[in-house]
């Protein structure tokens, strides 16, 4: 028997959420958009009104006011969409236990247990769709199918506020003259290498040999294969069986480029103080310590080192996060962004063998230790404004002491990519 599974994605999800805080917007060009002044300034979301200008996610609020100049711009307000993303979880739940959230706005649900209570997968898709829309006010795609690939596709076949089925006998017409870059997980640069192999649809890549695709995309290739000829079996993992996170990562873009060191040391130790913040959370030390720096014209640079014993201590994150930087960058080069990853994550204190000379060294770390999770202590129970370094009074790179909403991307990362101890590349992200 095939499974019933659902791909449920949020319409429009961070300008919906603005427009059900204000609803005098829902019907005015609005877009959600970083801060131009902290040099975050593209397009994060858009309403319908605003996509009839044909702006796009990620272009510049420049670009996007000259296609509409009374185009409203509106912040991003991270924790609402938390908020609501919960309250939408909890609405699947009502229906299943086997959702998995995909991002802040998507979700997988596995329905096929659920058939005999609520009815067909179809039928399931429009309670849900009735019941977001009239409790939450907000709108969903909902593709309907027998595994995870089809499902994603589609819900991205027919927006907004829609259903689509997507079944054994009608996959070929609805999805094989698709384009290839339709599929999940085939990016911009898989895209190309299968545009030069001359394949341009969804059904010409099922109707390409595994052989064929694995000499040109190795691993992936094959998978895609399986995933367009629809025979992708992956299940829907819950929230309660997912991996514990294998990294913690958290980056700047600043205000203005930094070319002194000590911009960088204090860039670097906010950096760190959220990410040991975050390990002692988890009860969890670091192996890898990695930092990238991006400079003005985008180029990137990552580097990173193993330390011993695993840390979670701030201060020796940004210590080693320091002496990294310092290997490749010269007085007065500036940098645009900053990112800190704490990788290798292990439980506790990593089960790392004490020196007979160590007992000095160990002691200090246990007096840090003690400090740092006592201010954990303090921010947690007043917000991060009741303690903080006075280096950040005053300072003009964006950094602000006091509390401020995170972005649900800047997260403990389930899978950390295999960051080699050098990688550089040139090229350009979408500003």
């Amino acid at each position: 028997m095939d499974r019933t599974i659902l791909h449920c994605d949020c319409n429009s999800f961070f300008a919906s959420v603005e427009c059900v805080l204000n609803p005098a917007l829902w019907n005015l060009p609005m877009a959600v958009c970083g801060s131009e002044e902290d040099r975050h300034g593209i397009v994060l979301a858009k309403n319908e009104p605003a996509k009839r200008y044909d702006i796009k996610t990620a272009e510049t609020v420049a670009s996007a006011r000259r296609k509409c100049p009374g185009l409203l711009i509106v912040p991003p307000h991270y924790a609402e969409y938390v908020r609501v993303s919960r309250a939408i979880n909890r609405i699947y739940e009502r229906f299943t236990d086997l959702y998995e959230p995909f991002s802040i706005d998507e979700s997988w649900l596995d329905v096929t247990g659920s058939r005999a209570l609520f009815g067909s997968g179809e039928e399931i898709a429009e309670k849900i769709r009735t019941a977001v829309r009239e409790e939450i006010g907000i709108t969903l795609s909902i593709g309907v199918s027998f595994n995870k690939t089809f499902a994603k596709l589609g819900s991205d076949y027919k927006k907004p506020d829609a259903v689509t089925v997507i079944t054994r006998e009608n996959y070929r017409q609805i999805l094989y003259p698709l384009p290839v870059e339709d599929m999940l997980f085939v990016g911009a640069r898989t895209a190309e290498i299968l545009r030069r192999s001359g394949i341009t649809t969804i059904g010409q890549l099922a109707g390409s040999s595994p052989a064929f695709l694995s000499a040109r995309l190795g691993k992936a290739g094959e998978q895609l294969f399986r995933a367009a000829n629809g025979l992708d079996d992956s299940p829907v993992i819950p929230p309660s069986e997912r991996e514990e996170a294998k990294s913690v990562s958290n980056g700047m873009t600043f205000r203005r480029d930094i070319r002194t060191r000590e911009e960088i040391r204090l860039g670097l130790g906010v950096l760190s103080e959220e990410i040991g913040e975050r390990l002692r959370g988890l009860g969890a030390s670091a192996r890898v310590i990695a930092v990238t720096v991006k400079d003005p014209y985008l180029r990137t640079v990552t580097r990173q080192k193993h330390i011993s014993p695993p840390t979670s201590l701030s201060r020796e994150i940004a210590a080693t996060a320091l002496s990294l930087v310092d290997a490749e960058w010269r007085e007065g080069k500036a940098i645009r962004m900053l990112t800190v990853s704490a990788m290798e994550l292990c439980r506790g204190e990593g089960g790392e063998q004490i020196g007979f000379f160590d007992g000095e060294r160990d002691r200090t770390r246990e007096k840090n230790k003690k400090l740092e999770t006592a201010v954990d202590r303090i921010r947690h129970r007043f917000g991060r404004a009741a303690i903080y370094s006075g280096a950040v009074i005053g300072n003009d790179l964006g950094i602000d002491p006091g509390p401020r909403e995170k972005e649900p991307e800047n997260k403990t990362e389930k899978e950390p990519g295999k960051n080699p101890d050098r990688i550089e590349t040139d090229q350009k992200e979408k500003e």
